[in-house]
């Protein structure tokens, strides 16, 4: 759900939802003494709830169940809010920047890491590495191919050429190198490769495997 044309008034704390666009985009709102509940299209289901605070319907939008990506309501004092607007940055940092006075509008907050920040687990996640192999897997020529795109270059070879296409054989580790003037060439020249290399050796190629790094 999208809420478009709000507005913005300079000082204030917390994010006010107007009625009238929430009745205009569907939804029901009923208001209580103590509570008011949002509820979606046709249906019962609590979209959002407010507890009435100080004259004021609070909702906590981190548990909304329309959608799994949540507002940042302006909470001051909500040090994980400020490591999300400062790009994840670590909280010894923040700390540091209001120690120095080098952002305005910083609240002088103290920021502790007490938990784990979800963006910052999966960004610093890294991939296991493949161990090496000190036997060869195939047993004659053509079995399994390893390929790779290079390219473009910035300096145009002699030939006019900004890409290279570099095949190896496995088992043999013989290596075929085609030098391409557009990456739209890549299939022509494999498709002339694979004609060649087949009726010479009198074999079909197995197994082709590359680094899935999107260059085909």
């Amino acid at each position: 759900m999208e809420i478009k044309d709000v507005l913005f008034v300079e000082g204030l704390k917390h994010n006010l939802l107007s009625i009238s666009q929430l009745c205009d985009k569907g939804l029901k709102v009923i208001f209580d003494s103590d509570y008011c509940t949002i509820h979606q299209k046709d249906s019962k289901k609590v979209a959002l709830k407010g507890i009435k605070h100080n004259n004021i319907y609070l909702i906590d939008l981190d548990n909304a169940s329309f959608s799994d990506i949540t507002c940042l309501v302006v909470k001051e004092e909500n040090p994980w809010l400020w490591h999300k607007r400062a790009t994840h940055i670590h909280m010894q940092q923040l700390n540091k920047l209001i120690s120095k006075e080098l952002v305005i509008g910083l609240p002088k907050i103290k920021f502790e890491k007490d938990k784990l920040c979800t963006a910052c687990q999966k960004g610093k996640h890294v991939k296991s590495s493949f161990h090496s192999k000190n036997v060869i897997s195939t047993s004659k020529p053509l079995e399994l191919l390893h390929m790779n795109l290079f390219g473009p270059s910035r300096t145009k070879s002699f030939g006019g050429n900004y890409y290279a296409l570099i095949i190896v054989d496995d088992d043999s580790r013989y290596t075929w190198t085609f030098f391409l003037t557009l990456k739209s060439e890549v299939f022509k020249a494999f498709k002339k490769f694979v004609k060649v290399v087949q009726n010479e050796k009198d074999l079909k190629i197995k197994v082709l495997r590359n680094d899935h790094g999107g260059e085909f």
